[in-house]
C-alpha cells in the first residue's frame, strides 16, 4: 500500500478517557476514492476514532495523518476539506431547510452567489427541492438525515465522515440515503463510514476493519472477509446445547467453523448442501433431535460472530458514552 495514496493514515492510535481505553493502538490506512468502514458494535470505538481524525477529540497516543498533515498541529488545515455527519443531527431546528445550508455554508467563507449556487444543487442531489421552504423541526427523522448528510457536501469535501448515518431510520429512508452515497463515491468522493450494519457495510463499503472493544479484529473486502472466516454458506441448526459435540464428530472436513447461540448451533461452510446431507446422516444415525434448519448465504455478522463471540447488537460492557463520547 503506497502511503502517498492514504487520505488518512493511522499508526498506534490510542484514546484513553481516564483508565479507559476506547481505541487500542490501531493502524489503518483510507485510500483516496474508496469508502473505508469501521465495523462494530456500539462502543466498540468507532466514533472515537473518527472524532480524533476530524480534529473534535484529541489523540492520547500515536500518530495520524490526514491528506498529509498531522491533525495535532495543522487541524484547520483539514476540516477545511472535510465534509462531517455526525451521529445525531445538529440542524438549526428553527431555520427552514434552504436556510440551514445557507447558514453553514457562511462557515466555510463561501462567496454568496457561490453559497447560493451550492445549496441549490445540494436540494437537487438529495430530494430536497419540495422541501426547501419547511421548518427543520416538521421534517421526518429522514429527511433530517438526507439534509444533515447535504449540508456536509457544502465545500465539496475530499473526505466526507459518516458517523452511522442511517441509524434510527426506515428501510425506504435508510435506502434513499445510500443511494446518494454511492453517487458521491462513484463520483470520486472518499469517505470513511461507521456502522454497525451489516448491509451497510456490504452496500457501500470497498473495504473495512472489523472493530472489538477498541481493536481492529481484522480487515478486507467484505467478500474476503466472509470467505476467510465463514465460507460461502451458514447452516443454522436448532439443537439441544449439550448435543452439539455429538452432531459435530465426523463434519470436520464440511465445517469451517461454528458457534453455538443460545439453541441455535450456526456452522459455517463452503459446501452446503454436502453439509445437508451429512448433518441428516449424523442426526438419524444418533438420535439428536433438530427442531429447525437453515441454510443460508454466509454475512459479515457470521465474521464477527465467529471472530469475537458476539452478535454486532450486543455491544460491549463500556460504552464511550460513560466517558463523555457516544459511539
Amino acid at each position: 500500500m503506497e502511503e502517498q495514496q492514504s487520505v488518512i493514515r493511522a499508526r498506534n492510535l490510542v484514546k484513553r478517557f481516564g483508565d479507559f481505553a476506547a481505541v487500542q493502538g490501531i493502524d489503518l490506512d483510507v485510500l483516496r476514492g474508496e469508502c473505508f468502514g469501521l465495523l462494530g458494535p456500539n462502543g466498540a470505538g468507532k466514533t472515537s476514532i473518527v472524532k480524533m481524525i476530524y480534529g473534535f477529540s484529541p489523540i492520547s497516543e500515536g500518530e495520524l495523518q490526514v491528506f498529509g498533515y498531522d491533525i495535532r498541529h495543522e487541524a484547520r488545515k483539514v476540516k477545511a476539506r472535510l465534509g462531517i455527519i455526525p451521529q445525531e443531527d445538529n440542524l438549526d431546528p428553527d431555520l427552514p431547510v434552504r436556510q440551514n445550508l445557507l447558514v453553514y455554508a457562511g462557515y466555510f467563507r463561501l462567496r454568496r452567489d457561490v453559497a447560493r449556487q451550492r445549496v441549490e444543487e445540494i436540494l437537487e442531489f438529495m430530494n430536497l427541492k419540495s422541501k426547501s421552504a419547511a421548518v427543520v423541526e416538521h421534517l421526518s427523522g429522514g429527511l433530517k438525515r438526507r439534509l444533515t448528510i447535504g449540508r456536509a457536501l457544502i465545500n465539496k469535501p475530499e473526505l466526507l465522515i459518516l458517523d452511522e448515518p442511517t441509524t434510527g431510520l426506515d428501510p425506504y429512508a435508510r435506502h434513499l440515503v445510500w443511494q446518494r452515497l454511492r453517487s458521491l463515491k462513484e463520483a470520486g468522493t472518499t469517505m470513511l463510514l461507521t456502522t454497525h450494519y451489516l448491509e451497510e457495510a456490504s452496500q457501500l463499503c470497498d473495504r473495512l476493519v472489523i472493530i472489538h472493544r477498541g481493536k481492529i479484529l481484522e480487515q478486507g473486502t467484505p467478500a474476503e472477509l466472509i470467505a476467510r472466516h465463514a465460507g460461502a454458506e451458514a447452516l443454522e441448526l436448532g439443537v439441544k446445547p449439550g448435543e452439539r459435540e455429538r452432531l459435530l464428530e465426523g463434519l470436520e472436513g464440511l465445517v469451517k467453523g461454528d458457534h453455538m447461540l443460545g439453541d441455535d448451533l450456526l456452522l459455517f461452510t463452503d459446501r452446503g448442501r454436502d453439509l445437508e446431507e451429512a448433518v441428516s446422516a449424523r442426526t438419524a444415525a444418533q438420535g439428536i433431535s433438530i427442531s429447525y434448519r437453515r441454510l443460508r448465504p454466509a454475512n459479515l455478522e457470521d465474521v464477527f460472530l465467529k471472530l469475537t463471540g458476539e452478535t454486532l447488537a450486543e455491544g460491549t460492557d463500556l460504552e464511550e458514552g460513560e466517558d463523555g463520547e457516544d459511539d
